[in-house]
């Protein structure tokens, strides 16, 4: 369980980054090999999600952390009055443990996991409710890793069903972009702005075969010639 004097440790160290990856490898370092984060993930935000993963690890409670943190993450995402509040900075005591309340009910049995309650409650102590969904990004990327999955995301103007999903993931997996060993973690996202086609990125590397690429490559070329 990590305690929240440790998330304190954490929150001091917070203000330079140097300091901070300091404080979450010192915070580390009395956990086991097995507990230690597979990648190093930066910013603040970063600094909160590796010391979380640690303390999960510690407790073998990385699975339902992970799905707490999801949770949350589809939560802020989907609620733009509650993001809204987050990033308030004149929130008053009472208004923070309201808040923290209302995010461990939206877990349900989850909200009770002494970690994750001091998670939250450290967050709302220190003024840092605006980086939860920052936090739970990062700490995805964490498990990502932890996992060996490269995460391929897919942009198409409309959603797409999931037996094209499913041919272009065996598709790149079969490819030099995916490394042995590893799996492919699928997301779909809907930009109806590049017009058709599709924009695919595997880990760091774009592929980009939309129509408004294809259009400003076409305007381009014609603002050249002429």
């Amino acid at each position: 369980m990590l305690s929240r004097s440790a998330f304190r440790a954490v929150r001091a160290a917070a203000p330079q980054r140097t300091v901070a990856r300091a404080a979450v490898r010192s915070y580390a370092a009395a956990a086991t090999q097995d507990s230690k984060p597979p990648i190093a993930v930066y910013g603040l935000d970063g600094t909160y999600a590796t010391a979380l993963y640690t303390a999960a690890a510690k407790s073998s409670s990385l699975d339902p952390t992970a799905k707490a943190l999801s949770t949350l993450n589809d939560v802020v995402s989907k609620d733009s009055k509650l993001a809204a509040i987050l990033s308030t900075p004149t929130l008053s005591d009472a208004d923070k443990s309201a808040i923290v309340a209302e995010l461990q009910k939206s877990l349900g049995a989850a909200g009770s996991n002494a970690t994750i309650k001091n998670f939250l409650s450290t967050l709302a102590e220190y003024n840092r409710l605006s980086i939860l969904k920052g936090v739970c990004d990062k700490f995805g990327e964490l498990m990502s890793a932890s996992r060996g999955e490269v995460e391929l995301i897919v942009t198409s103007a409309t959603q797409l069903d999931n037996k094209t999903l499913n041919r272009l993931e065996s598709a790149v997996a079969k490819s030099q972009y995916v490394g042995q060993g590893k799996k492919l973690k699928v997301t779909n996202q809907v930009n109806p702005d590049i017009v058709g086609g599709l924009v695919v990125e595997i880990g760091d590397r774009t592929i980009d075969l939309s129509v408004s690429s294809k259009i400003a490559k076409m305007n381009k070329l014609l603002t050249d010639t002429l």
